[in-house]
């Protein structure tokens, strides 16, 4: 077997990633060996690889479910928003530079093309199949000319294109019609059908639909996959959902001990890697939930103040919500407190930056002995260590440089009584770390709180991987989705008027 598929869809959040990753795991499962690929994408949630590249968690995610160590070829470009108009370009695993929406649509990302489409190139010679996926929608007309990531790269490599559509929002049926309607012959073309995303009831009141959506394109539907909760794994970004009053979807097992651990996570702006609290949603008897209220910290457990793309106005953030004194306050009552990288730094002494906000000097919250200055050289690292008697793991992804000046050591980070900060991300899914932390809040939180002795985030990782290839192994036409990664889109798919407009 020799070929690609390009995984689209209808809207943002259709499903593709999890699509990709489901397809990637159903197929090396047949003992395919396959890569994931993202020509470009925008997130706030990013990985370190083990050669230092800074890449998309999802395609990191994606790599796992395919078996293999994610690299820089699989997301060369990522775009991490800095704000509304701006957002910092990482090429091949490293920032190159700050540019407007503008500035990036209007010529620079043309300029990439070559760079993908030689990275697509060297893992398709490298493995049986590439499973790619697109970004938002093909059919946005209006950025086609410059695009790289959708059509564009399915063009330039002969991709067939698979069309995702979340029926849960509605309108799915009109979404695929139209999305294929608003392009262009040549692209027309590769798109080879459809595939429906988290659908609710009997599939046999869906089917005559389908049947109609066939004779107004002539092109099948490949699959209607039911929905499942808890699939969201490694999400692109935060940006496009509301995180308020979000709870992290947890462990259904009961607490082993006699009281749940309550944790509120701060929905700071521009809050990335948010997915280090994954691990502690994980734990039977922890609650994971986003605030941004100072009195939804009343009764947390354990506070965490996350990563940020832009800590400055992060801070601000914290001030201006009544966030800010509500955490000095706990943090002066010893009750827990946890800042992660960004979420480390705003809990220090002051932040010099003329990097990231250009803001200069900023006092910080003063909770933890450290001064914090921005440099242009970005940090991405994947360091190992000791902490609380325990193994630990994590990477690193900021311009922060910490001068750590007092308090307890604490992996890269300090403690103080019971402030917790470190620039480290993923470091919770060390099982035997997370355990250890979270019997220290416990103690300082009076919680009965004990942590499960079994639990393997690694392996409800795996877990969920699987279940994302049993989906498509039990809910999609499998024999026709070997054959389109392997020939190609079908002959003769009809064009459907009025295509792209000149």
């Amino acid at each position: 077997m020799s070929g690609g598929l390009l995984v689209a869809g209808t809207t943002s959040d259709a499903g593709k990633s999890v699509v990709t990753a489901g397809i990637c795991r159903w197929l090396v499962r047949q003992g395919v060996k396959v890569a994931p690929f993202k020509a470009q994408n925008m997130s706030l949630n990013s990985f370190v690889t083990r050669e230092g590249a800074e890449i998309g968690r999802a395609q990191a995610m994606q790599a796992q479910a395919c078996r293999i160590e994610p690299t820089a070829l699989m997301n060369p470009v990522l775009l991490k928003p800095g704000g509304e108009q701006s957002s910092q370009v990482v090429l091949m695993g490293k920032p190159v530079g700050e540019l407007s929406a503008r500035g990036y649509h209007g010529g620079r990302q043309r300029q990439l093309l070559g760079t993908v489409l030689e990275c697509l190139a060297e893992l398709r010679g490298t493995y049986d199949a590439v499973i790619c996926e697109g970004a938002g929608s093909p059919a946005e007309i209006n950025l086609r000319r410059t695009d790289i990531v959708n059509m564009g790269i399915a063009r330039n490599a002969g991709l067939p294109v698979l069309v995702v559509g979340d029926i849960d929002r509605g309108g799915v049926f009109a979404s695929f019609f139209g999305t294929v309607a608003l392009l262009s012959q040549e692209d027309q073309r590769l798109v080879a059908g459809f595939l429906v995303n988290k659908f609710r009831g009997d599939v046999s009141l869906l089917e005559p639909g389908l049947d109609m959506l066939h004779g107004l394109t002539g092109r099948r539907t490949y699959g209607v996959l039911p929905f499942r909760h808890g699939l969201g794994i490694d999400e692109e970004d935060g940006l496009r959902v509301s995180l308020r009053g979000t709870v992290r979807e947890s462990s259904t097992a009961p607490p082993v001990g006699e009281d749940v651990l309550r944790v509120a996570v701060c929905a700071i702006p521009l809050m990335s890697n948010f997915t280090d609290v994954d691990a502690l949603a994980a734990e039977p008897g922890v609650v994971v939930r986003f605030v941004d209220r100072p009195e939804e910290l009343a009764d947390a457990d354990l506070v965490v103040v996350p990563g940020t793309r832009g800590t400055v106005k992060a801070l601000e953030w914290l001030r201006e919500r009544g966030l800010a004194d509500a955490l000095v306050r706990r943090a002066a009552e010893q009750r827990p407190v946890l800042g992660i990288c960004g979420g480390f730094q705003i809990l220090g002494e002051h932040i010099e930056d003329e990097v990231e906000s250009r803001r200069g000097r900023v006092e910080g919250l003063g909770v933890l002995p450290l001064r914090v200055r921005f440099a242009p050289d970005k940090i991405l690292t994947r360091p190992e260590g000791q902490a609380l008697g325990e193994r630990v793991e994590g990477y690193e992804i900021h311009h922060g440089v910490a001068e750590v000046t007092g308090g307890e050591p604490f992996l890269d980070g300090c403690r103080v009584g019971q402030t917790w900060g470190t620039h480290w991300h993923g470091s919770l899914e060390s099982d035997g770390f997370r355990r250890a932390f979270l019997r220290e809040v416990a103690a300082a939180a009076g919680r009965r709180f004990v942590p499960a002795p079994d639990t393997s985030f690694a392996a409800l990782r795996e877990e969920q991987l699987d279940r994302l290839g049993d989906l498509i192994e039990q809910h999609a036409d499998t024999d026709a989705l070997w054959r389109l990664i392997e020939s190609g889109a079908p002959q003769g798919l009809p064009f459907i008027p009025p295509g792209a407009p000149a």
